[in-house]
């Protein structure tokens, strides 16, 4: 599910409101070395009769056709990302590495640094701690739910043995880096609460949504901010 997506640790000043990132964007710095999934889905609490009425499990096909995720290529994320130069590299987790791309807003086709919409875009490491299963989990869930305290995922690639999510970007990096590196201001307490605000209004979204979600990743390096809002990224990096 929903994600997604560590970047710039510039401030975060008191205007903020909270959004508690598909992911992704956000993306962290740090991540579990588990390799199970960070979101589990909650069978419904009221009784079944029989199997037939539990979900029924989507094939990867049906998962990668049914999203409203774009479909890049992997000649299309080497170009947004500058061929994943390491100037364009914003962090690395259990993952893999995740980088800082420009695409158009509309069309979605890359876009000269600088221009268009910044994302970030996390490649798969074949040897990581999360593999095919994981990053099936993070399309087929963070396709589905939206919320303004989520970070979006916006797309993917599966392209041979390359495995990669497109998030939004989330220019002031995750709350980890506030609260324990030093450099950053420290954040008011009045920000503080906003974050925690924003953070319970994510978890609320997943617990109250028709298939239910446990988020089992729910740390400091998994929430992420930008200059208005913070989002929780329901995803490892």
């Amino acid at each position: 599910m929903g994600n997604c997506l560590q970047h710039s640790s510039a401030r975060v000043d008191s205007t903020q409101s909270p959004r508690a990132t598909s992911g992704a964007s956000r993306i962290s710095t740090r991540s579990s070395h588990s390799s199970a999934p960070s979101t589990l889905p909650i069978p419904p609490s009221k009784e079944k009769g029989n199997s037939e009425s539990l979900p029924t499990p989507k094939s990867e096909g049906e998962i990668l056709s049914s999203s409203n995720l774009k479909a890049f290529t992997f000649n299309e994320l080497k170009t947004a990302t500058r061929n994943f130069r390491p100037d364009s590299l914003l962090g690395e987790g259990g993952f893999g590495f995740v980088y800082k791309g420009w695409i158009d807003q509309h069309s979605l086709s890359p876009a000269k640094p600088g221009s268009g919409m910044v994302v970030a875009v996390k490649k798969l490491k074949p040897e990581g701690f999360q593999g095919h299963k994981e990053w099936l989990t993070e399309v087929n869930y963070l396709g589905q739910l939206h919320h303004p305290n989520l970070v979006k995922l916006i797309g993917y690639c599966l392209e041979g043995e390359n495995r990669l999510l497109v998030y939004e970007f989330m220019p002031k990096g995750s709350l980890e880096n506030h609260l324990f590196r030093r450099g950053p201001q420290p954040l008011s307490w009045a920000v503080r609460m906003k974050v925690a605000i924003g953070a319970a209004k994510g978890l609320t979204f997943l617990h109250d949504a028709e298939s239910q979600v446990i988020y089992r990743d729910f740390k400091a390096s998994n929430i992420l901010l930008d200059a208005i809002k913070q989002k929780l990224v329901l995803s490892r990096v």
